[in-house]
């Protein structure tokens, strides 16, 4: 079925929704058919083929836009006033934002928290402050950066509150091949968890280093000097060799013995 990537508030993910008629055109604001209700998206692909989440019910006029502005600012004011009831409470909790549906019927809390907590006690009375009904939403770390955006070590916007469609998996042996700092604070995002883009050139890194000795091996090169690999550089191709003498020395990998 033809369909359209549509982007929603506060997550770069892209959900696939019919249309009927001529596609609305890249960065249009839409009205869309979601399981919570009407809720307002922008369209950010070209028509593809997909299985659709929903269906896109009309273009964004600018009563959908000052609407949608009014529940922002109505949302926001809800999660501060959430933030002090639990706060009252003593609730361990960290309330990251709320979002209304377009027709103001449903109210979704994103919420953080370190151990496990009960809050549906707390749903009867934000519906009657919000008219709306409820729901908790909880999130983990990366979830979290996704949804508050934030900076990365580079300096830009991090990958997963811009571009990033799905979390992979990171794993330690990423940092080693790439030769990188094992320090947590080098290879950690703002969540706290391994950074998400040492998956992108890692398959490069494992193409390097297959002409490349092991860490600790003992080598020799075609100048009779012989050596333990102390350090692999994959991008120059080279490797750091320890003599027996004590003495370090910089090897091309074509200057190595078979």
């Amino acid at each position: 079925m033809n369909c359209l990537g549509v982007r929603f508030h506060h997550s770069p993910k892209l959900y696939d929704y019919s249309f009927e008629g001529e596609p609305p055109p890249p960065e249009s604001w839409v009205v869309v058919q979601t399981s919570r209700g009407l809720e307002l998206g922008k369209v950010r692909t070209p028509p593809r083929r997909g299985h659709p989440k929903g269906h896109i019910v009309r273009l964004a006029g600018p009563e959908d836009l000052d609407k949608a502005a009014r529940l922002r600012e109505k949302a926001e004011e809800i999660k501060w006033w959430i933030k002090a009831r639990l706060r009252k409470e003593k609730v361990r909790a960290k309330v990251l934002g709320c979002d209304y549906t377009l027709d103001g019927s449903h109210l979704a809390v994103h919420y953080s928290a370190e151990e496990r907590i009960d809050l549906r006690r707390w749903v009867g009375e934000i519906a009657r402050t919000s008219g709306a009904r409820v729901e908790f939403v909880a999130m983990g770390p990366r979830d979290q950066t996704a949804y508050l955006g934030t900076l990365g070590a580079c300096g830009m916007e991090s990958c997963c509150s811009t571009h990033l469609q799905d979390f992979a998996q990171v794993s330690i042996k990423m940092a080693r091949d790439q030769q990188l700092p094992l320090s947590p604070e080098k290879i950690s995002g703002p969540c706290g968890r391994l950074l998400c883009c040492l998956q992108y050139e890692h398959e490069h890194y494992q193409e390097l280093l297959r002409d490349l000795p092991r860490k600790n091996a003992k080598v020799c090169t075609i100048h009779d000097v012989c050596g333990k690999v102390a350090k692999l550089n994959p991008l120059a191709g080279t490797v750091d060799l320890i003599t027996e003498e004590g003495s370090w020395v910089t090897a091309h990998k074509s200057e190595l013995r078979r």
